[in-house]
């Protein structure tokens, strides 16, 4: 493994206009002048987390998948984040793995927001992604996902952890940011990873607030990077991987997790 750079990215989102988003996230863009191997985005960062995906998905080959390409190609690194996809007759809340040369993988999320109605409009995945950047094992999740400490349970097999970076991307309404900011602790701690959260900014059209507070938090559930309540931001973090073998090394508690089978 070698050390990896992301890059988090906390923005106000126009409601339900993917143009104007895309050219905002461009703007911000180009103040990002270091060199980094990953760009996180929001959930829905084109549109914010709207119940209507008929008005607003978008296919495979749409605008926005093909933005996260031109973006990832033109900046040199992988960049994620999730819109509405449309695909034989659903709805997905899918975020997208964008390398530089075009190849994607994707997640469909799995936890669809229950008191937000979005099980009502969305088809859910099943299955979880793992990609490998540069060494690294991540694991991307998207924003109730949180809640669900089964799903992003680490695994330690043969000599090696599932994951090594837990990626959470939101739009985690404010009244709840207590939450927010203990649970990515507390998922860095229990799985002996590093995790980085990314929430949006602003008022969308239902009324919510959002107050950012993205983070990366460390395998000890140290907070290491921060962007503050309120204000849009580009901020670049370095994980360094021999800090986390050390802890690993030293603690050595995935040696001793519980085994389990999701059913």
């Amino acid at each position: 493994m070698q050390d990896l750079t992301i890059t988090l990215i906390q923005a106000e989102l126009a409601w339900e206009d993917a143009g104007t988003n895309l050219f905002h996230f461009e703007r911000m863009l180009e103040k990002l002048n270091e060199p980094t191997d990953l760009i996180i985005l929001p959930e829905m960062f084109n549109t914010g987390f709207t119940m209507d995906p008929a008005r607003n998905g978008e296919a495979m080959n749409g605008m926005t998948v093909n933005w996260l390409a031109e973006t990832a190609l033109k900046k040199e690194c992988v960049i994620c984040g999730s819109l509405i996809i449309h695909e034989n007759g659903n709805y997905y809340n899918r975020l997208i793995w964008m390398h530089p040369d075009g190849n994607f993988t994707y997640y469909d999320k799995k936890h669809l927001f229950r008191m937000g109605e979005e099980h009502q409009h969305y088809s859910a995945g099943s299955k979880k992604m793992i990609a490998e950047l540069k060494g690294w094992k991540v694991l991307p999740l998207v924003c109730y996902d949180l809640r669900f400490p089964v799903w992003s349970k680490n695994e330690f097999k043969g000599g090696k952890y599932t994951y090594d970076l837990l990626i959470y991307i939101a739009n985690w309404p404010s009244v709840r940011s207590a939450a927010w900011k203990s649970l990515l602790s507390g998922r860095a701690i229990e799985n002996m990873a590093y995790v980085a959260g990314v929430n949006r900014l602003g008022h969308d059209g239902r009324g919510f607030e959002y107050s950012g507070e993205s983070m990366v938090a460390g395998p000890e559930g140290e907070i290491n990077t921060r962007i503050r309540a309120g204000i849009e931001s580009i901020k670049t973090a370095t994980l360094k991987a021999s800090e986390l073998m050390l802890i690993r090394n030293k603690l050595g508690v995935g040696k001793d997790w519980d085994r389990f089978r999701l059913e």
